[in-house]
């Protein structure tokens, strides 16, 4: 999930009040970095926190890598532009977040406490016993990881250059400086903490600016009754819309949910699996709070420009910034953009860790030479692979936006049919979670690059992402049925009965 900074910059808020919260923000930052350094010794440590996070971080930090941005710039402007069905967008979240916790965490945890697993490919390597599955999720991860990570570098610098006034390359470098630092100091534990940090700071700007809101547009029946006035096909179930199009938001950000690599891999770290049950009930909570800012801004400012309180946007991602600086007090505006900057770092931090552990890791494995020393090798591939995306950020212009768009179908296609599917499914073979990786990827790529050259349109409502995702799984359910012969004997003992309970 990207937004257009390609096409707009952001209002320059550099005020002396918005510049001491950020570098308070970034102060708090450091100080959590520094001590998550202290407390990674180890590849596990770096990796997976050492299976150690307790439930209440894991999900305020999993709420946090969720939303990202998007929520605080990207969404609230899709609201303005279509309506209200950019809520379907959001809407699966608490099915996504039962079904994460029913289909994939249990199995995930106890596999990695049962065979020492570290990373997402790690999974789908013990459960297909196939080294060849492990690396082709590891390449299809890491593909997608190029895009978020370019998108989310080109973002925070939008964002700093925003707070203080630096420009745009200066503000990628310096976003992507902080992020790096702890990301090599402290790996995975400084993200989750961070996180946890920077998640609690946002659900509490996110409800007062949602109360602000309601303030300045007389409640949501006031707010309702202006927009009605002015655009009436704003507030309908679908907005401006084809149900088509709603649905397949739905569709793909709810299965696809159950493939993305920043949101699956904590599952590793949870220090205690039996309280996974309160995982979707608290983790669908914090996303209300986080998510209110997204719904209300969207609407808040389609009213206030109908009525003239503001005036017309230049651009949809203008939304937030403009109404931050005409409705709340500055040192909330302060307090959200600097949200907005972590959030992109908590992020990229996630893919950090994500691509560094595929490169050690995972492509070692598939190969048959492990790197013998993980911690060394995964802080060095977390430099390298920082760089490369700050660099693809600053110099590759409308390609940035190319690259981000494919991320998410990428990772639903290439690993929901292989891992949320393969997990509860002993008549799963092999072949089929190669087949679908395969397929995931190349159509994919196939259809976006197609897409990015105008060589075809969709039909409207269609997407690239549903398509991938639903050729991919029919993929694997179809060569899994023709080699179905070969499924029980690809399964290890303790797999299946880590599968069975």
């Amino acid at each position: 999930m990207i937004f257009s900074l390609l096409q707009t910059s952001l209002p320059r808020v550099a005020h002396p009040s918005v510049i001491a919260v950020g570098i308070a923000y970034f102060a708090v930052i450091i100080a959590i970095s520094v001590w998550a350094s202290r407390r990674t010794k180890t590849a596990s440590d770096f990796f997976v926190a050492g299976h150690g996070i307790g439930l209440i971080a894991l999900t305020v930090a999993s709420v946090s890598t969720s939303v990202s941005g998007f929520a605080f710039i990207g969404g609230p402007g899709l609201i303005y532009t279509v309506g209200l069905g950019a809520m379907f967008i959001v809407l699966p979240a608490s099915v996504t977040n039962v079904m994460g916790a029913w289909v994939l965490a249990k199995r995930m945890r106890l596999l990695g406490e049962a065979r020492g697993l570290m990373t997402v490919p790690d999974a789908i390597g013990a459960r297909y016993r196939s080294p060849m599955a492990q690396g082709l999720s590891g390449i299809a991860i890491l593909v997608g990881i190029v895009g978020y990570m370019a998108t989310n570098a080109l973002a925070m610098g939008v964002v700093i250059d925003a707070i203080f006034g630096v420009g745009l390359g200066w503000g990628i470098w310096l976003g992507m400086g902080v992020t790096l630092a702890y990301s090599v100091a402290g790996g995975i534990l400084a993200g989750i903490y961070n996180d946890v940090f920077q998640g609690t700071l946002m659900a509490l700007a996110s409800v007062l600016v949602f109360l602000f809101v309601l303030k300045a547009g007389g409640g949501l029946g006031e707010i309702s009754q202006t927009i009605l006035a002015t655009d009436p096909q704003f507030l309908s179930p679908w907005g401006k819309l084809t149900p088509l199009a709603a649905l397949s938001f739905f569709f793909v950000f709810g299965m696809g949910s159950l493939g993305q690599p920043q949101g699956v891999h904590k599952y590793y770290m949870l220090r205690d699996p039996m309280q996974l049950k309160w995982y979707p009930l608290l983790k669908t909570l914090g996303l209300i709070l986080v998510l209110l800012l997204y719904f209300g801004v969207g609407i808040g400012v389609k009213a206030f420009t109908s009525n003239g309180v503001m005036p017309q946007l230049s651009a949809p991602d203008q939304a937030t910034p403009t109404l931050l600086l005409t409705v709340t007090p500055l040192i909330l505006a302060a307090l959200v953009f600097s949200g907005v900057a972590a959030a992109t770092m908590s992020a990229v931090n996630s893919f950090i860790n994500i691509g560094a552990a595929v490169v050690t890791h995972d492509l070692p494995v598939a190969i048959g030479k492990r790197v013998r020393n993980e911690l060394k090798w995964g802080r060095a591939a977390t430099v390298f692979i920082a760089m490369a995306a700050a660099l693809i950020a600053q110099y590759s212009g409308s390609m940035v936006a190319f690259l981000g768009i494919f991320g998410w179908g990428l990772f639903a296609s290439t690993l929901v049919p292989a891992l949320a599917v393969g997990l509860n499914w002993q008549g799963a073979t092999r072949a089929g979670a190669i087949a679908s990786i395969v397929s995931g990827l190349v159509i994919t790529l196939s259809l976006e690059v197609a897409a990015y050259f105008k060589v075809f349109t969709f039909p409207s409502g269609v997407t690239a992402s549903a398509v991938s995702l639903v050729v991919s799984m029919l993929m694997f359910l179809l060569v899994s049925h023709i080699t179905r012969r070969n499924a029980l004997g690809e399964i290890d003992e303790d797999v299946r009965v880590i599968m069975e309970m």
